[in-house]
């Protein structure tokens, strides 16, 4: 198999698990094992949403870890998708927790993807 297409590949799951996921989280480790601050504050601030989310642990998924960045045009993790949409890293995930964004997004993509 050519590297092509298993880049391809990898770029299919990546699709694949932002579109099967209103709320994603692409970080270092797993929410009760988070392996870098950046991770561990993101996870904690989409936590306090109080709502149901998926995650992939990037370092046990390496090919996902270095397409993600090209998939994304965003170069570092973690990652938050909502809506398919990348909300953004950790910088930007606790700006929207400190303002309120975060809990709102979240909760409404919950409920309406429940409904």
């Amino acid at each position: 198999m050519s590297s092509d297409t298993q880049t391809g590949d990898i770029m299919d799951t990546i699709r694949e698990q932002i579109e099967n996921n209103s709320i994603l989280l692409y970080m270092k480790g797993s929410p009760n094992q988070p392996q870098c601050g950046f991770s561990a504050q993101t996870v904690q601030a989409v936590m306090a949403c109080g709502e149901r989310f998926a995650y992939v642990d990037v370092l046990s998924n390496p090919d996902i870890r270095s397409n993600l960045p090209k998939y994304a045009n965003w170069p570092t993790f973690p990652q938050l998708w909502v809506n398919g949409e990348l909300v953004g890293g950790c910088d930007i995930v606790m700006e929207m927790a400190e303002s309120g964004e975060l809990q709102t997004l979240i909760k409404e993509t919950a409920t309406g993807s429940e409904a």
